[in-house]
């Protein structure tokens, strides 16, 4: 490999599995900001449907379940909402958790990779 000084630093195998398993991750984060952006406008948009729902004077209301509306009990749309605000803020909370996880991974392998290779490798996103 060519360094930007124009001295030669060998890559190992072990080297290129760590590069491997960088793009692996940096492609994994890319995955998780947009679920966590899926998972954030969900949850706004349930707690929209929450605040409706609060003024609403109507006994009966219509919910989307899969592609059709039903008619359902206010009360009973209540209590869904309410379940599906709480495995959103779930999932939204695992999501968090693994990106935590996967930007120091990326931060370990940078100090290997940076340490070896110094300013002939790029692992920063442009």
């Amino acid at each position: 490999m060519q360094q930007g000084g124009g001295s030669e630093t060998e890559v190992t195998w072990e080297d290129q599995q760590n590069i491997n398993k960088f793009g692996r991750l940096n492609n994994r984060l890319h995955d998780l900001e947009d679920e966590i952006k899926f998972s954030k406008e969900t949850n706004d948009n349930l707690e929209d449907a929450s605040n409706e729902l609060i003024i609403t004077d109507e006994e009966v209301v219509r919910f989307q379940i899969g592609e059709v509306f039903a008619h359902v009990p206010k009360d009973e749309v209540e209590d869904r909402i309410e379940q599906m605000k709480e495995a959103t803020s779930q999932k939204l909370e695992k999501l968090e958790e693994e990106k935590e996880s996967v930007l120091a991974q990326m931060s370990e392998l940078k100090k290997i990779l940076y340490g070896k290779f110094k300013d002939s490798i790029n692992l920063e996103e442009d």
